[in-house]
């Protein structure tokens, strides 16, 4: 299992489209077999901040995510909307809730 925090800071004009953007992905990104969970949570106090959390079953899933039609369009859709380049952080599990 893999687990990746991706850190987005985006515009403030664009917070909106890029929530939109971003639950569509999750939604289809949440049918894919790789994928154990996909969530995209929103700074309190800060709007403009986003984390997507991605839950792959595997090292081979994370790559197979980013050859997908969904993956690639919101990449080239939100490109624009973030006010610094997104960062993300690999995480492997120590304890979760199905151990």
């Amino acid at each position: 299992m893999v687990i990746v925090h991706v850190h987005v800071h985006v515009k403030p004009e664009c917070v909106e489209a890029f929530r939109e953007a971003s639950i569509e992905n999750a939604r289809q990104s949440n049918g894919e077999p790789g994928i154990a969970r996909f969530d995209v949570i929103q700074q309190v106090g800060d709007p403009t901040r986003f984390v997507l959390v991605e839950v792959y079953r595997s090292q081979e899933a994370t790559a197979a995510h980013k050859d997908t039609a969904h993956y690639q369009k919101w990449r080239d859709t939100v490109a624009e909307m973030m006010a610094e380049p997104r960062s993300s952080v690999k995480y492997e599990p120590v304890l979760t809730r199905d151990a």
